[in-house]
Parts: structure tokens; C-alpha cells; sequence
């Protein structure tokens, strides 16, 4: 059985679950960012494109599964699978089938934000046309200052939401809205960072001394560890920058396990400091539970 990224922690099970690979232009991942800087980090190909992970996590707690994140899903056509180079080993619903588990069985996703790569996975099209939510019996926490700015979009953000998305978990009666720092159920807890959008929010896990944070779009990959590395994605850098510089301090003083959203080589890690800067601890990718 080919199961994904996997550990224990502490009374917590962690599993990558990954929705495939993307490319997106490097310029638009790192913003003001010289080239000759980044791609020392994330090369480009002939279209200045980098190669970007869609790692969603699976946190088993307390009996209860939650997912955070949903990836793009599968209602993209062909012409941005090709225009995004999508690439997928395996579906998102067969890894969690190695786990042995159903989209029923899921209890909560947290979303840490509305973006098309981040919760197109919520919904998909079943076999007569009709759009469906993912996972029916989940809780899907979504920052209310997100909704209403996917619901409300201007000239520079209508492109990165889709209400198809998300407009079927409200009517399904799924939605459950968080405003800034929320705990969601005992060691599970969500703050709003901002930053990348004004609704984006980061998701904290702890279990027996042992502390994490699932970075979205905040810290997207390893090669954004630097606080003035930014997206040209982001709507509000200086306040990406801000959280940045507190929330790696802490990281770094409290060995926060962190997860990588779109990083497509190593997920997950601890980070060192030195006059340099943070650096990343690579962490075995799979343990036997």
C-alpha cells in the first residue's frame, strides 16, 4: 500500500495528503524578489515556471478526522490543467482510501482561505452533472472576513476565487464562520494572519508538548522563509512580512513543527537560526504508526 507522508504526534496521527503539482510563474511567487536570487532556490523552466506542491494535512484526533485544505479539486478543465502543468500520482480520495477512510468519515476542514488551489477540492461533479460537496458530514471552517471578501471580489482578486467552490457547502448547511483566533476543538485552533488576503488564516495543532502550525499561504514554501520574500500573490505585504517575523521567532524558540502548503519536495520540518537567517531541519517523511 503506497500511503502518503505520515507521523505521530504525540497523541495526534499526521498525514500529507497531496492533491498533485502545479506550476505556477516564478516572478508571481516571489514578487520583487531578483531572479537571480530565487531560482537559486526554485528553479524555472522555459516558461519561468517553478514546480509548487498542493499538500493538504490530515490530522486524526480525539477520533475524529480533519483535513485542512482541499487542494484544486477535480472540476478544473483541460485548458488550466495544461495551462498549470496539474499533475497527479494518485487521487485525492484514494489516499485517503489507503488510510481507510471515506469523504463521509471526515469530520472538519479548515480552509485558511478561499483561494481556487487552496478549496476547489470542497466540491466536485458527480456522475449526473450535479454539483456536489466533498466531504457531506463535515464542519468547514472558513474565516468570515474571507467569505465576504470571496463574495465581494474586485478587479485583482475575481480571479482567485470561484464560487462553485464553495457556494454548495452553505447550501448544504457546512459552513461554520471563525473570526480572528478561534480555538476549533482541543489542541486544533486557527488564527487569522492576513497578509496574503485579509481572511487568510494559519491553523496551530498541539498534542503532549508538541506544537505545529499549517502555514497556507503565509509561508508557502521553503524558499519563503526570508520575511521579505513575498508573493506577488499578496494583496497586503507588509503585513505578511510582520507575521513572519513573530510567528518564525516562535517557530524557532518552541520547535514548531511546519507545513509547507506548495513546497513539492519536502512538506513538513523544523527550522534552525543562524546569522544567515532560518533554515530548514528535514524531517523523516514517513513513520510507522
Amino acid at each position: 500500500m503506497n500511503k502518503p507522508p505520515q507521523m505521530k504526534f504525540g497523541q495526534m496521527e499526521l498525514h500529507i495528503i497531496s492533491d498533485g503539482e502545479f506550476s505556477l510563474d516564478g516572478g508571481s511567487m516571489f514578487g520583487v524578489v531578483p531572479k537571480t536570487l530565487w531560482k537559486k532556490l526554485k528553479p524555472s523552466d522555459e516558461l519561468n515556471r517553478i514546480r509548487l506542491g498542493l499538500n493538504s494535512l490530515l490530522i486524526k484526533h480525539f477520533k475524529k478526522n480533519i483535513i485542512i485544505d482541499t487542494g484544486i479539486g477535480t472540476k478544473i478543465d483541460k485548458r488550466d490543467i495544461e495551462l498549470y502543468d496539474i499533475r497527479r500520482k494518485r487521487s485525492f480520495i484514494e489516499q485517503l482510501k489507503d488510510l481507510y477512510l471515506k469523504p463521509e468519515d471526515i469530520d472538519y476542514v479548515i480552509l485558511t482561505h478561499l483561494h481556487l488551489d487552496h478549496c476547489g477540492g470542497c466540491t466536485y461533479i458527480d456522475s449526473n452533472g450535479i454539483l456536489k460537496p466533498t466531504f457531506p458530514n463535515a464542519i468547514h471552517i472558513v474565516q468570515r472576513k474571507d467569505w465576504e471578501d470571496a463574495n465581494n471580489t474586485n478587479i485583482r482578486t475575481r480571479s482567485s476565487y470561484l464560487k462553485e467552490d464553495y457556494l454548495p457547502i452553505k447550501e448544504a448547511g457546512l459552513l461554520k464562520f471563525v473570526n480572528k483566533r478561534e480555538e476549533i476543538m482541543p489542541g486544533i485552533s486557527v488564527e487569522r494572519t492576513g497578509g496574503h488576503c485579509d481572511g487568510h488564516q494559519i491553523v496551530f495543532f498541539e498534542s503532549e508538548g508538541n506544537k505545529g502550525v499549517y502555514l497556507g499561504d503565509l509561508i508557502p514554501t521553503t524558499a519563503h522563509l526570508k520575511p521579505n520574500w513575498t508573493m506577488g500573490w499578496d494583496l497586503y505585504p507588509l503585513e505578511v512580512i510582520n507575521k513572519k517575523v513573530i510567528l518564525l521567532d516562535e517557530a524557532y524558540c518552541y520547535n514548531y513543527l511546519l507545513i509547507w502548503e506548495h513546497e513539492d519536495e519536502i512538506p513538513w520540518g523544523h527550522i534552525q537560526k543562524d546569522e544567515k537567517g532560518y533554515r530548514v531541519i528535514s524531517h523523516r517523511l514517513t513513520q510507522t504508526l
